[in-house]
């Protein structure tokens, strides 16, 4: 309590409302900022001009294609 008394009486309280102004239009941009960022990314992760495939797919055709080889072995 104190401590916001001495403060208050070294920089005035039209200094400290326009620190207190700024610093909450600076909190309010950088929370924009990052908004803005997760809807970037979230657009540039559906650009691809094929089709994703899940890791399920692909290590299922690895297990068919092993299961080939493995069939021309015994042959």
């Amino acid at each position: 309590m104190i401590v916001a008394v001495i403060v208050v009486l070294l920089f005035g309280t039209k200094k400290l409302g326009s620190i207190g102004s700024d610093l909450g239009a600076s909190i309010k941009g950088f929370k924009k900022a990052m908004s803005d960022d997760d809807a970037k990314q979230d657009k540039t992760s559906q650009d691809a001009d094929f089709t994703a495939k899940s890791i399920a797919d692909k290590q299922g055709e690895a297990k068919k294609e092993d299961a080939k080889s493995q069939d021309k072995e015994q042959v």
